[in-house]
Formats: C-alpha cells, sequence, structure tokens
C-alpha cells in the first residue's frame, strides 16, 4: 500500500512538474487581419483571398497546398500555438467542420482585409472587421457552454485559452491612407482624431470579450507598414527607404494603445493583457536582416511589378524567388514563414522589449 501510494503521489508530481514546464493544453482563439487569417475568407465573396497558388507552397500540414493563409508556410499565429502546445492550428471560424469538440482547441476568426473599423477594407467588399469576428466568438462561447457546460467553460476559457489580436494596419492602408478614399476621410479627421476612434472602437470589443469571459490577451501593435515592398514599390524608393507617413501613423496607433492595455490590466479585474511589440521586432528584422539570415528585406518573394516586385498581389501568374526563407516578405504585403518563426520565437519566450509584461509562456502558465 505504502509503494502505491508513493507511486501515486510520485506521478501526480511529475504531472505538476510537466504541466509547469509546458504549460496546460491551450486553446487560442485569433482575432485580426490577413496576418493571422487561416482561410476564413476562402468562404466569402471577397476580393481579398489567398486560396490559390503558391500561397501556403510550406505549408506542411496541407501538403503545399493553398489554405487561404496569407504567406507561404505557417502564420504568426500557428506558430505561437505550436510553441505553446496547441495539438492542431486554430481551425477557421466559417468553414463547415469547425464544430463539435474540435473547436475546444480554439477558433480562429481572422479575416484578410478586416480592421478595427466597420469601414475598413470596403474595397475588398466583404471581410470580418473585428465587432462582426466577436459576434462569432459569442456564437462559439455558447457552443462550449453547451459541451462543457457552463461552470467549466468559464474555468476553460479564464484558465486555458489565450485571445490573441493581431489588426490595426488596413485601418491606416485600406482606410485612412487608400488612395481616393483617403482623401475623404482625411478630410474629416486629423490623424489624432482617427486615432482616438480606433482605440476607442478596440477598447469596446476587448472589453466585450472581457464579459465573455476572456482573460489572457496578447495584443500586436501595427508593424512598420511604411517598409512593406507594396509601399517601397508604389513610392518608388530605395532599397534602405521606408515611407515616413505610416509609419508615423503607425508610431501615434502604438503609444495609444499601450496606453489603452495599461489602463484595461488596471480595471478589468483578472484580466491580463500582453502588448507585442511588433513594430519593433518587425523594425528590427528589416534593418539587420542579414543578421538573422536573409537575403533582402525590400523585395517581395512572390509578387510582380516595380522594383521590389511589389504591386501585384501573389498568384498563379506571379514571380517567385528561389529560396523563400531568404525573404523578410512572402508578397507585397505579408512576412514570409521565416519571418513568421522569428516573431513567433520572440513572443513566446521572449524578454520586455518585444512582448509585455510578461512573454506568452509565462501568460498560459498564471
Amino acid at each position: 500500500m505504502a509503494m502505491a501510494l508513493a507511486i501515486m503521489l510520485f506521478c501526480s508530481l511529475i504531472g505538476v512538474f510537466a504541466d509547469g514546464v509546458s504549460g496546460r493544453a491551450t486553446a487560442s482563439f485569433v482575432f485580426g487581419d490577413s496576418l493571422v487569417d487561416a482561410g476564413n475568407n476562402n468562404f466569402l465573396q471577397t476580393l481579398s483571398k489567398a486560396d490559390i497558388r503558391p500561397n501556403g507552397i510550406d505549408l506542411a500540414a496541407s501538403g503545399g497546398e493553398p489554405t487561404g493563409r496569407y504567406t507561404n508556410g505557417r502564420t504568426i499565429a500557428d506558430i505561437v500555438g505550436e510553441k505553446l502546445g496547441q495539438v492542431s492550428f486554430s481551425p477557421p471560424f466559417l468553414a463547415p467542420n469547425t464544430t463539435g469538440r474540435s473547436i475546444l482547441n480554439g477558433v480562429n476568426y481572422a479575416s484578410g482585409g478586416g480592421g478595427i473599423l466597420n469601414g475598413t477594407g470596403q474595397i475588398f467588399v466583404n471581410r470580418l472587421g473585428l465587432e462582426i469576428q466577436v459576434n462569432y466568438f459569442n456564437i462559439t462561447r455558447h457552443e462550449i457552454d453547451k459541451i462543457l457546460g457552463k461552470s467549466e467553460a468559464k474555468l476553460f476559457f479564464m484558465r486555458d485559452a489565450i485571445f490573441s489580436v493581431t489588426i490595426g494596419s488596413n485601418d491606416f492602408l485600406n482606410n485612412y491612407l487608400f488612395p481616393f478614399l483617403s482623401a475623404v476621410v482625411r478630410l474629416n479627421e486629423t490623424p489624432d482624431a482617427f486615432v482616438d476612434q480606433l482605440i476607442n472602437t478596440l477598447r469596446t470589443q476587448l472589453t466585450r470579450l472581457y464579459t465573455l469571459d476572456a482573460r489572457k490577451f496578447v495584443i500586436a501593435n501595427v508593424g512598420p507598414i511604411g517598409c512593406i515592398p507594396y509601399q517601397r514599390s508604389i513610392n518608388r524608393l530605395t532599397e534602405s527607404e521606408c515611407v515616413s507617413l505610416p509609419n508615423e501613423l503607425a508610431r501615434q496607433y502604438n503609444v495609444r494603445l499601450r496606453d489603452l492595455l495599461s489602463e484595461l490590466n488596471e480595471n478589468l479585474p483578472g484580466a491580463k493583457f500582453c502588448l507585442a511589440n511588433v513594430y519593433d521586432l518587425v523594425f528590427e528584422i528589416i534593418t539587420n536582416y542579414q543578421r538573422y539570415g536573409f537575403k533582402t528585406s525590400s523585395s517581395a518573394c512572390c509578387g510582380n511589378g516595380g522594383k521590389f516586385a511589389g504591386i501585384i498581389p501573389c498568384g498563379p501568374t506571379s514571380t517567385m524567388c528561389d529560396n523563400r526563407s531568404e525573404y523578410v516578405f512572402w508578397d507585397p504585403y505579408h512576412p514570409s514563414e521565416a519571418t513568421n518563426l522569428i516573431i513567433g520565437k520572440y513572443l513566446v519566450d521572449g524578454d520586455s522589449k518585444y512582448i509585455s509584461p510578461m512573454n506568452l509562456r509565462q501568460l498560459i502558465n498564471l
């Protein structure tokens, strides 16, 4: 009997130790735009799609077939989920088979062209803005209540789930700064007023998620959007130049976002909002690309038009680079899987320079 109790205790301790090292099984609920879309736009009548080759050419899970991800392989959300022990990628909400117990692994609501504001991305016709994405999570929330029971579901969301939000770039690129449309928007709103609108809308949606029992958040700021191949191509810049206005607006928004997350951490009991400093991390990779093993940080691997292949999106007729791991950017707008791997590594296990007030491994183990 004593030996049996000792074995049981030993096994229990090993379980606790393993839990502390690797974290509990993580459910990942993903909100955002094309940087993290896992295929929701495949099910929309939209001009923003990535379900054509060669997108996904390096995605082992699909055998190299396109899935609707706007990159050559895994997105940042995919990589973070893997590093945190997620058993499979969070499936797109709109996929017909995203039902039943499969949603206990998490769900992806992100949509290419979507933004914080409902009006963002209207040039694509259809897309899921953040408000709609949160509405869809509410549907998932009730489904998990039915699967687990309300009390267990509440514990599941508070303890075992991470809520990631990667959004905001389209609010500048395909709204405030978009040719023709931007003339009307900027006539009516100063940059300060537009950023105010973004922050106030984001506050509302993050608070809605909190009321639906979300507690562990990671919110990405807007990256250096003036450095993407599209902006460099249409503005005919040199290889070392970035467009100043988009980056200035991104930095302005990012300062306000940091303040917002501090406010929410203070005012929403039990919640922890982590800031993913994507701007500084991506700018570091772009500036010192050779240090990270890249050949170029200005040209798209897959695209056409302009000096940096940055005008026409990636598709079957695009020019594609030979070694995709040597390019910071996959297409005119989106990072390559190689870049996503670096970003994911820093977000999961990095220090406060790029993820604060704690990294994601520490967050899931709270």
